[in-house]
């Protein structure tokens, strides 16, 4: 699997009573990368997520891949589908199968390939994700983050060049969410480019190679960084700034800290701060 170039310009999505849900909104999918798209609920994410896979046709504006624009008939997004797939926030909403390794065949045998390949897809897929000892498993005796795990495994075994993800995270415990995160990390070792929605600011800060805000119905984007310290960003976009980026900041104020740029994660956090200072015990010297 290898990376695509896709990108949304200058999209418009109205609903109900003439509101925009995006307007003018544009987004550059980074090749191979990890991007995280936030945004407080109803700001839209999914809205974009849905248009980049060719779920819903935007009233104005452009879908490509690679420079060709998504042509929104029967050949058309069959032809793109096979090269960008979206999994759902609700795993519910994808899994129907008896058992875990029919459910993840049923994209590649509708692509009429050889039973030998759908069978080595199957397995690569399970593979990637961890889920292997699930095979024979029914669907519905899974846990809720299995099932997650399953129906990005459904669309793993299309071999798209770039994966959309939904609040892959959303109602997992962190054990979960940390399997979730690693077998998104192997996907893009094995060069799928891996777009997911989110809300979690701390998350999207740790994980991704770039970020991209949902706010007032267009996209602002780049570096994790500069735009997750962005407070007046943020304001607007109802998202909280990550917490290591207000303690990183906050500790580089008191000279604890190098110049350089701040830690994203709680292990960078830690690593960065100096050695061999002795804890001090109040009301000793």
């Amino acid at each position: 699997m290898s990376g695509g170039r896709l990108a949304a310009t200058d999209v418009v999505v109205g609903y109900s009573r003439g509101s925009r849900v995006l307007d003018r909104a544009s987004l550059a999918v980074p090749e191979g990368r990890r991007l995280a798209v936030l945004g407080a609920n109803g700001s839209g994410k999914t809205t974009l997520l849905r248009c980049l896979s060719g779920a819903l046709v935007p009233a104005s504006g452009r879908i490509s891949l690679d420079d060709a624009a998504l042509e929104h008939t029967r050949r058309g997004l069959q032809a793109h589908r096979q090269q960008v797939q979206l999994v759902l926030q609700d795993p519910d909403d994808q899994l129907f199968s008896a058992s875990v390794a029919q459910d993840v065949s049923f994209g590649p045998l509708n692509m009429d390939l050889a039973e030998d390949e759908v069978r080595a897809r199957v397995v690569e897929a399970l593979e990637l994700l961890a889920v292997t000892g699930l095979a024979a498993r029914p669907t519905h005796q899974l846990s809720y983050g299995e099932r997650k795990r399953v129906a990005i495994a459904g669309a793993v075994a299309m071999r798209p060049r770039v994966l959309l993800l939904d609040e892959p995270t959303a109602g997992l415990d962190p054990s979960a969410v940390t399997e979730a995160l690693a077998a998104l990390d192997r996907l893009q070792r094995r060069g799928s480019t891996v777009v997911m929605s989110t809300h979690d600011v701390d998350l999207a800060l740790g994980w991704a190679d770039e970020v991209a805000v949902v706010v007032d119905g267009r996209v602002v984007q780049g570096e994790p960084e500069p735009v997750l310290g962005d407070d007046a960003l943020l304001a607007r976009a109802r998202l909280d700034r990550p917490w290591a980026l207000s303690v990183g900041a906050r500790l580089h104020q008191l000279g604890l800290l190098p110049e350089g740029p701040l830690p994203r994660d709680t292990e960078a956090l830690l690593a960065a701060l100096p050695t061999g200072t002795a804890p001090t015990t109040p009301g000793r010297s």
